[in-house]
């Protein structure tokens, strides 16, 4: 791997170091300008002694690891998105679509020691701060592969458990995602009870049609949740056929699940309570029409 390129942060409110996947030779001028106005073609790092920060451009974080604990899930969106574990506790294979910086990967490594994980990455530069975001090296247990999300749904083979979706580029959700094929192809390569969990971000009108092709393919056993830290929702669908949700009993294992993996899933639960007894997924499928 070779070295990283250093250079002192431009943006007034992100301060620290610039990582960059550039030779030494190369012009802090130009580097600095292109990061600024936005034109550097390549995602960048941003470390600012506590942290590191995955960026397309400033204005799209993608992923923070605290170097304090950096196999712990900083953004409260990645966290909801382990709420699959009140209904898959022990799953044995996991697929996630989306690297950014890996937290759900290593999350996923470090607390299920007996998942198979495979995660699928369209963009070499990302892979290439595997190490930059201290992401264990593939083994029996995990893979990395550089591939196209949904061709690589298309032609695995049948029983994921959890297949986690992240996947966004400079403009928002990645468009080959975000269509029936995707979602009848979820649908078959999910076990008989596994959850397709997917994070939705940007403007909620850009992913409303999304959730309705979620909701088409997996007859309606869709919940959808806020994040109003963060501003996105997270999307969860269930291939268990007449899928009924034993709350109350859910509420008494999430307290269980806390403990075990250091997830506020008591409150995740009741919020996917309100949702699911609210309609949610059907009144934000709805402004996609």
């Amino acid at each position: 791997m070779a070295p990283l390129y250093h250079l002192p942060s431009p943006f007034a409110n992100e301060t620290g170091t610039i990582l960059l996947h550039e030779p030494l030779t190369a012009r802090a001028g130009e580097l600095r300008a292109q990061l600024l106005d936005e034109s550097y073609p390549k995602p960048f790092v941003v470390d600012d002694g506590q942290s590191r920060f995955l960026y397309f451009n400033v204005r799209l974080m993608q992923s923070e690891m605290s170097l304090r604990a950096p196999n712990e899930l900083a953004i409260r969106y990645t966290q909801k998105m382990m709420a699959f574990l009140l209904f898959q506790p022990r799953p044995k294979r996991i697929v996630l679509i989306g690297l950014g910086g890996g937290s759900l990967l290593k999350f996923c490594y470090h607390r299920l020691p007996g998942a198979q994980l495979t995660a699928i990455e369209l963009d070499p530069h990302v892979i290439a701060f595997r190490d930059t975001f201290l992401l264990p090296p593939d083994g029996p247990r995990l893979q990395v592969l550089q591939a196209d999300g949904a061709e690589y749904l298309a032609q695995t083979d049948k029983g994921i458990d959890a297949l986690l979706v992240d996947a966004f580029d400079k403009t928002g959700f990645a468009p080959g995602l975000a269509n029936r094929e995707f979602f009848a192809n979820a649908f078959a390569k999910l076990s008989s009870n596994g959850v397709l969990v997917i994070n939705l971000a940007g403007e909620q009108e850009s992913y409303a049609g999304l959730i309705g092709e979620a909701m088409q393919a997996f007859d309606d056993q869709v919940i959808v949740i806020s994040v109003p830290d963060d501003g996105n929702h997270v999307l969860y669908a269930f291939k268990e056929r007449y899928f009924e949700p034993r709350w109350r009993w859910l509420h008494n294992y999430a307290k269980e699940l806390r403990a075990r993996f250091g997830l506020d899933l008591p409150a995740f639960v009741q919020k996917m309570e309100r949702s699911a007894k609210l309609g949610l997924a059907r009144r934000e499928a709805l402004r996609g029409r």
